[in-house]
């Protein structure tokens, strides 16, 4: 067991991540933290798509760390991929539509790749989580009524599991919340593991 101090609401988790689907995760959870977003160039990664999540999950992590005081540090990131086609957020209305009909009818990775430094900046956990999930054929009227709504937009792979997105969504095999932006199960297991956490759920103070 490492000589930190545990998560505790009085010692937040910081999360080096702006998504708001990963602050409602944690928040589900009861998970204390606080956001410090870790933003890093994506452009220049290579490799394959648990590779590039697990790099850009710890360059996010290590962004925050000199930002922060002696902290736990989780940072994430999350691919789709789909004909070994790495889909990232819609920039317009075409790219949306071009990525959601590669994925109709047919079986998608979603792929989180995510890493915690401990107080003194130390890698003590990096993982990636795979989730597979098959979306029905979708209709070109479909298509254009859901881009309309504007939840494509922000999001990898140009859907919301959690939202309207989920009429798509023919099965699932694998982490729910991973698909979200974050793997719970996971990522609750290794806090565990690497001492953050004494003992999971957190009583209320």
């Amino acid at each position: 067991m490492p000589p930190f101090p545990p998560i505790s609401r009085n010692n937040p988790l910081i999360l080096a991540s702006a998504s708001p689907r990963r602050r409602e995760l944690l928040t589900q959870v009861g998970l204390p933290f606080r956001v410090i977003p870790g933003d890093v160039d994506e452009s220049e990664i290579t490799g394959e798509p648990a590779r590039i999540s697990l790099t850009l999950a710890e360059k996010k992590a290590a962004r925050v760390y000199p930002l922060t005081g002696p902290s736990w540090i989780l940072g994430a990131d999350t691919l789709v991929v789909v004909k070994n086609r790495i889909l990232g957020k819609p920039r317009d209305q075409g790219e949306a539509r071009e990525m959601l009909e590669l994925l109709g009818g047919v079986e998608h990775s979603v792929v989180t790749g995510f890493c915690l430094l401990n107080p003194e900046g130390e890698m003590s956990h990096s993982q990636a989580v795979t989730t597979t999930v098959r979306f029905k054929p979708i209709s070109r009227k479909e298509l254009d009524a859901y881009i309309i709504t504007g939840e494509p937009f922000g999001k990898a792979g140009a859907y919301a599991i959690q939202g309207i997105g989920a009429f798509m969504v023919e099965s699932i095999s694998g982490s729910y919340s991973n698909v979200v932006g974050l793997p719970l199960c996971a990522v609750i297991e290794a806090l565990i593991l690497t001492g953050a956490l004494r003992a999971f759920p957190i009583p209320f103070d």
